[in-house]
Protein backbone atom coordinates (compact mmCIF):
# COMPACT_ATOMS: atom_id res chain seq x y z
CA UNK A 1 0.00 0.00 0.00
CA UNK A 2 1.23 3.41 -1.22
CA UNK A 3 2.44 5.16 2.18
CA UNK A 4 -0.48 8.22 3.14
CA UNK A 5 1.35 11.45 4.78
CA UNK A 6 -1.61 14.04 5.47
CA UNK A 7 0.74 17.32 5.36
CA UNK A 8 -2.07 18.71 3.70
CA UNK A 9 -5.64 18.54 2.56
CA UNK A 10 -3.98 17.83 -0.85
CA UNK A 11 -2.59 15.44 0.09
CA UNK A 12 -6.51 13.55 0.43
CA UNK A 13 -7.75 15.36 -2.21
CA UNK A 14 -11.62 16.14 -2.27
CA UNK A 15 -13.29 12.87 -2.85
CA UNK A 16 -11.26 11.82 0.41
CA UNK A 17 -12.08 14.62 2.19
CA UNK A 18 -15.72 14.04 1.11
CA UNK A 19 -15.14 10.41 2.92
CA UNK A 20 -13.95 11.70 6.25
CA UNK A 21 -16.31 14.26 6.95
CA UNK A 22 -19.03 11.06 5.85
CA UNK A 23 -16.88 8.49 7.62
CA UNK A 24 -17.19 11.13 11.21
CA UNK A 25 -20.97 11.49 10.77
CA UNK A 26 -21.41 7.93 10.96
CA UNK A 27 -19.00 7.26 13.88
CA UNK A 28 -20.53 10.09 15.65
CA UNK A 29 -23.61 8.81 15.47
CA UNK A 30 -22.92 5.28 16.41
CA UNK A 31 -21.29 5.83 19.55
CA UNK A 32 -23.81 9.02 20.53
CA UNK A 33 -24.24 7.39 24.16
CA UNK A 34 -21.06 5.92 24.67
CA UNK A 35 -18.75 6.45 27.76
CA UNK A 36 -16.20 8.76 26.09
CA UNK A 37 -13.13 6.36 26.29
CA UNK A 38 -15.09 2.86 25.15
CA UNK A 39 -14.07 2.09 21.82
CA UNK A 40 -16.13 2.15 18.61
CA UNK A 41 -17.36 -1.15 18.17
CA UNK A 42 -15.46 -2.40 15.34
CA UNK A 43 -11.69 -0.74 16.91
CA UNK A 44 -10.44 -0.97 13.55
CA UNK A 45 -7.25 0.49 14.87
CA UNK A 46 -6.76 -2.20 17.14
CA UNK A 47 -2.78 -2.54 17.92
CA UNK A 48 -2.07 0.70 16.22
CA UNK A 49 0.35 3.23 18.24
CA UNK A 50 0.41 7.08 17.30
CA UNK A 51 3.55 8.86 18.46
CA UNK A 52 2.49 12.33 19.20
CA UNK A 53 4.85 15.22 19.16
CA UNK A 54 4.65 18.51 20.27
CA UNK A 55 7.04 21.10 19.88
CA UNK A 56 4.19 23.88 20.47
CA UNK A 57 1.63 24.35 23.41
CA UNK A 58 -1.80 22.03 22.55
CA UNK A 59 -5.43 21.58 24.31
CA UNK A 60 -7.33 20.31 21.34
CA UNK A 61 -5.00 18.79 19.02
CA UNK A 62 -3.71 16.55 22.23
CA UNK A 63 -6.55 15.37 23.43
CA UNK A 64 -8.46 14.86 20.48
CA UNK A 65 -5.68 13.19 18.55
CA UNK A 66 -5.02 10.70 21.71
CA UNK A 67 -9.08 9.75 22.03
CA UNK A 68 -9.23 9.42 18.67
CA UNK A 69 -6.60 6.69 19.11
CA UNK A 70 -8.54 5.39 22.35
CA UNK A 71 -11.92 5.15 20.24
CA UNK A 72 -10.59 3.85 17.55
CA UNK A 73 -9.37 0.96 20.10
CA UNK A 74 -5.59 2.22 19.18
CA UNK A 75 -3.61 3.90 21.55
CA UNK A 76 -0.85 7.07 21.45
CA UNK A 77 2.14 8.23 23.20
CA UNK A 78 2.66 11.68 23.92
CA UNK A 79 6.48 13.04 23.27
CA UNK A 80 7.54 16.99 24.12
CA UNK A 81 9.97 18.23 22.32
CA UNK A 82 11.90 19.03 25.56
CA UNK A 83 12.10 15.93 26.83
CA UNK A 84 13.50 13.63 23.74
CA UNK A 85 16.64 13.88 21.78
CA UNK A 86 14.97 15.81 19.14
CA UNK A 87 15.02 18.79 21.18
CA UNK A 88 18.85 18.04 21.98
CA UNK A 89 20.17 18.05 18.13
CA UNK A 90 19.05 14.50 16.85
CA UNK A 91 18.30 15.25 13.25
CA UNK A 92 14.45 15.07 12.51
CA UNK A 93 15.72 12.50 9.59
CA UNK A 94 16.93 10.36 12.33
CA UNK A 95 14.19 10.87 14.48
CA UNK A 96 11.39 9.81 11.78
CA UNK A 97 13.80 6.60 11.41
CA UNK A 98 13.75 5.71 14.67
CA UNK A 99 9.84 5.94 15.73
CA UNK A 100 8.98 4.46 12.16
CA UNK A 101 10.42 1.10 14.21
CA UNK A 102 8.87 1.71 16.84
CA UNK A 103 4.84 3.28 16.35
CA UNK A 104 2.50 2.91 13.68
CA UNK A 105 2.07 6.55 12.42
CA UNK A 106 3.79 9.79 13.79
CA UNK A 107 1.53 13.43 14.26
CA UNK A 108 3.63 16.76 14.64
CA UNK A 109 2.83 19.84 15.98
CA UNK A 110 5.60 22.23 15.33
CA UNK A 111 6.61 25.44 13.94
CA UNK A 112 8.61 25.65 10.74
CA UNK A 113 6.43 23.31 7.71
CA UNK A 114 9.44 22.42 6.10
CA UNK A 115 10.26 20.20 9.58
CA UNK A 116 7.38 18.16 8.99
CA UNK A 117 8.04 17.59 5.34
CA UNK A 118 11.77 16.16 6.03
CA UNK A 119 9.74 13.51 8.77
CA UNK A 120 7.75 12.48 5.95
CA UNK A 121 10.59 11.86 3.58
CA UNK A 122 12.51 9.54 6.33
CA UNK A 123 9.22 8.42 7.84
CA UNK A 124 8.12 4.73 6.63
CA UNK A 125 4.74 5.44 8.53
CA UNK A 126 2.11 7.94 8.27
CA UNK A 127 3.08 11.52 9.05
CA UNK A 128 0.53 13.62 10.25
CA UNK A 129 0.23 17.17 10.48
CA UNK A 130 -1.11 18.91 13.64
CA UNK A 131 -0.21 22.32 12.74
CA UNK A 132 2.63 23.75 11.52
CA UNK A 133 3.22 27.65 10.27
CA UNK A 134 1.70 27.23 6.70
CA UNK A 135 -1.49 25.04 7.56
CA UNK A 136 -3.64 23.08 9.71
CA UNK A 137 -5.62 20.34 8.09
CA UNK A 138 -6.82 18.58 10.62
CA UNK A 139 -8.73 21.96 12.02
CA UNK A 140 -10.37 22.39 8.46
CA UNK A 141 -11.59 18.87 8.31
CA UNK A 142 -13.59 19.38 11.80
CA UNK A 143 -14.37 22.77 10.58
CA UNK A 144 -16.17 21.51 7.16
CA UNK A 145 -17.74 18.20 9.41
CA UNK A 146 -19.33 20.83 11.58
CA UNK A 147 -20.27 22.89 8.63
CA UNK A 148 -22.21 19.61 7.00
CA UNK A 149 -23.70 19.11 10.61
CA UNK A 150 -25.57 22.34 10.35
CA UNK A 151 -26.86 21.43 7.02
CA UNK A 152 -24.87 23.53 4.75
CA UNK A 153 -23.88 22.14 1.68
CA UNK A 154 -19.72 22.77 1.04
CA UNK A 155 -20.10 23.25 -3.05
CA UNK A 156 -21.23 27.26 -3.35
CA UNK A 157 -20.57 27.97 0.38
CA UNK A 158 -19.85 31.27 1.14
CA UNK A 159 -17.25 31.56 3.83
CA UNK A 160 -16.15 34.65 5.40
CA UNK A 161 -12.73 35.23 6.82
CA UNK A 162 -11.92 38.03 9.22
CA UNK A 163 -8.13 38.84 10.29
CA UNK A 164 -4.79 37.39 10.18
CA UNK A 165 -3.92 35.70 7.32
CA UNK A 166 -2.70 32.58 8.47
CA UNK A 167 -2.13 29.08 8.80
CA UNK A 168 -5.97 28.29 9.53
CA UNK A 169 -7.18 30.62 6.06
CA UNK A 170 -4.41 28.82 4.05
CA UNK A 171 -6.03 25.82 5.32
CA UNK A 172 -9.37 27.00 4.83
CA UNK A 173 -8.61 28.49 1.19
CA UNK A 174 -7.05 24.96 0.35
CA UNK A 175 -10.25 23.48 1.38
CA UNK A 176 -12.00 25.83 -1.14
CA UNK A 177 -10.59 24.55 -3.95
CA UNK A 178 -11.09 20.97 -3.04
CA UNK A 179 -14.61 21.25 -1.85
CA UNK A 180 -15.77 23.92 -4.51
CA UNK A 181 -16.83 26.96 -2.14
CA UNK A 182 -15.85 30.50 -2.07
CA UNK A 183 -14.06 32.64 0.32
CA UNK A 184 -14.12 36.32 1.11
CA UNK A 185 -11.05 37.78 3.50
CA UNK A 186 -10.99 40.14 5.25
CA UNK A 187 -7.43 41.16 6.54
CA UNK A 188 -5.24 44.61 6.73
CA UNK A 189 -2.78 45.46 4.41
CA UNK A 190 0.36 43.46 4.98
CA UNK A 191 -1.26 40.54 6.87
CA UNK A 192 -2.75 38.94 3.60
CA UNK A 193 -2.72 34.80 3.38
CA UNK A 194 0.45 33.76 0.55
CA UNK A 195 -0.32 33.76 -2.71
CA UNK A 196 0.70 30.11 -3.01
CA UNK A 197 -2.73 29.37 -1.75
CA UNK A 198 -5.47 32.61 -3.12
CA UNK A 199 -3.89 31.13 -6.47
CA UNK A 200 -5.01 27.44 -5.74
CA UNK A 201 -8.02 28.21 -4.65
CA UNK A 202 -8.66 30.51 -7.56
CA UNK A 203 -7.69 28.38 -10.68
CA UNK A 204 -10.13 25.52 -9.19
CA UNK A 205 -12.50 27.70 -9.85
CA UNK A 206 -13.99 28.82 -6.51
CA UNK A 207 -14.58 32.58 -5.88
CA UNK A 208 -11.87 34.12 -3.77
CA UNK A 209 -12.55 38.01 -3.01
CA UNK A 210 -10.16 40.18 -0.84
CA UNK A 211 -12.13 42.75 1.53
CA UNK A 212 -10.25 45.57 3.42
CA UNK A 213 -13.60 46.29 4.87
CA UNK A 214 -15.24 43.45 7.36
CA UNK A 215 -18.87 44.47 6.34
CA UNK A 216 -18.31 43.72 2.67
CA UNK A 217 -17.08 39.97 3.60
CA UNK A 218 -19.74 39.73 6.11
CA UNK A 219 -22.94 40.30 3.64
CA UNK A 220 -24.55 37.06 2.77
CA UNK A 221 -22.01 35.07 4.25
CA UNK A 222 -22.99 31.21 5.27
CA UNK A 223 -19.96 30.94 7.64
CA UNK A 224 -17.90 33.57 9.73
CA UNK A 225 -14.36 32.48 10.54
CA UNK A 226 -12.08 34.00 12.78
CA UNK A 227 -8.41 32.99 14.77
CA UNK A 228 -6.37 34.98 17.08
CA UNK A 229 -5.17 37.72 15.91
CA UNK A 230 -1.44 37.25 17.78
CA UNK A 231 -0.35 33.69 16.41
CA UNK A 232 1.00 31.04 18.77
CA UNK A 233 4.75 31.84 19.19
CA UNK A 234 4.13 35.93 18.08
CA UNK A 235 5.08 38.22 20.18
CA UNK A 236 2.53 40.54 20.75
CA UNK A 237 2.56 43.60 18.62
CA UNK A 238 0.46 46.28 19.34
CA UNK A 239 1.27 47.61 15.54
CA UNK A 240 -0.67 44.44 14.53
CA UNK A 241 -3.24 44.09 16.88
CA UNK A 242 -4.42 48.09 16.36
CA UNK A 243 -4.47 46.72 12.45
CA UNK A 244 -6.52 44.40 13.58
CA UNK A 245 -9.28 45.86 15.24
CA UNK A 246 -11.90 47.02 12.33
CA UNK A 247 -11.92 42.96 11.61
CA UNK A 248 -13.36 42.10 14.72
CA UNK A 249 -15.77 39.66 14.26
CA UNK A 250 -19.48 41.36 16.27
CA UNK A 251 -22.71 41.93 15.85
CA UNK A 252 -22.68 44.13 13.64
CA UNK A 253 -21.29 41.75 10.99
CA UNK A 254 -23.62 38.85 11.74
CA UNK A 255 -26.40 41.17 10.79
CA UNK A 256 -25.56 41.33 7.67
CA UNK A 257 -24.85 37.23 6.93
CA UNK A 258 -27.19 35.40 6.27
CA UNK A 259 -29.83 34.55 9.04
CA UNK A 260 -28.87 30.37 9.52
CA UNK A 261 -25.18 32.01 9.39
CA UNK A 262 -22.65 30.24 11.86
CA UNK A 263 -19.86 31.51 13.62
CA UNK A 264 -16.61 29.47 13.86
CA UNK A 265 -13.12 29.84 15.71
CA UNK A 266 -10.34 27.17 16.31
CA UNK A 267 -10.00 28.35 20.00
CA UNK A 268 -7.84 29.49 22.37
CA UNK A 269 -10.08 32.74 21.72
CA UNK A 270 -9.64 35.97 22.89
CA UNK A 271 -13.24 37.41 23.37
CA UNK A 272 -13.17 41.07 23.40
CA UNK A 273 -10.38 41.48 20.67
CA UNK A 274 -11.52 39.12 17.36
CA UNK A 275 -14.82 38.19 18.34
CA UNK A 276 -17.23 40.59 20.42
CA UNK A 277 -18.54 38.38 23.79
CA UNK A 278 -21.94 38.72 22.29
CA UNK A 279 -21.15 36.86 19.14
CA UNK A 280 -18.90 34.31 21.08
CA UNK A 281 -21.58 33.35 23.15
CA UNK A 282 -24.36 33.75 20.83
CA UNK A 283 -26.87 31.56 19.21
CA UNK A 284 -24.96 31.77 15.75
CA UNK A 285 -21.92 30.48 17.64
CA UNK A 286 -20.90 26.45 17.04
CA UNK A 287 -17.47 26.91 18.44
CA UNK A 288 -18.26 23.71 21.27
CA UNK A 289 -19.11 21.77 18.34
CA UNK A 290 -16.42 22.59 16.33
CA UNK A 291 -14.14 21.96 19.43
CA UNK A 292 -15.65 18.40 20.23
CA UNK A 293 -15.50 17.41 16.02
CA UNK A 294 -11.78 17.72 16.59
CA UNK A 295 -11.85 14.38 17.82
CA UNK A 296 -14.48 12.75 15.02
CA UNK A 297 -12.24 14.55 12.71
CA UNK A 298 -9.16 12.67 13.94
CA UNK A 299 -10.23 9.69 13.58
CA UNK A 300 -11.21 9.86 10.18
CA UNK A 301 -7.93 11.12 9.27
CA UNK A 302 -6.33 8.49 11.03
CA UNK A 303 -8.07 5.56 9.27
CA UNK A 304 -7.83 7.41 6.14
CA UNK A 305 -3.41 7.75 6.98
CA UNK A 306 -3.88 3.97 7.41
CA UNK A 307 -6.08 3.05 4.18
CA UNK A 308 -9.35 2.66 5.72
CA UNK A 309 -11.25 5.16 4.07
Amino acid sequence: MTLRHFLDLSDAGGDAIAAMINDAIDRKATRADFPKGKPDPDAPLAGRVLAMIFEKNSTRTRVSFDMAMRQLGGSAMIMESGSMQLGRGETVADTARVLSRMVDAIMIRTDDHAKIEELARHATVPVINGLTDRSHPCQIVADLLTVVEHRKSLPGLEVAWFGDGNNVLHSILEAAALMKFNVRYAVPPDYEPDDEFVALAKTSGSRITLCRDALEAATDADVLVTDTWVSMGQAEAAEKLAAMRPYQVNGDLMAVAKNDAIFLHCLPAHVGDEVSEAVFEGPHSVVWDEAENRIHAQKSVLRWAFGQL
